[in-house]
């Protein structure tokens, strides 16, 4: 079997990235967000633990 590949195109430039290939890792800044919007995501939360194994118990008894 022959490596088909072309190394030269798949080295990783960081050219379409932006990142710097220097540092030893790369990762995602977080983004803002209010305390509306955790609020929301904790409620949102409570609502799908609450179908998750709500209706389960209350089907089958607890």
């Amino acid at each position: 079997m022959t490596d088909d590949s072309d190394t030269a195109t798949e080295d990783d430039t960081g050219a379409d990235v932006g990142h710097d290939l220097a540092a030893d890792r790369t990762t995602a800044p977080m983004s803002d967000f209010s305390a509306g919007a955790a609020l929301t995501g904790a409620l949102v939360a409570l609502v799908g633990v609450a179908i998750a194994f709500g209706i389960p118990l209350l089907a089958f008894g607890i």
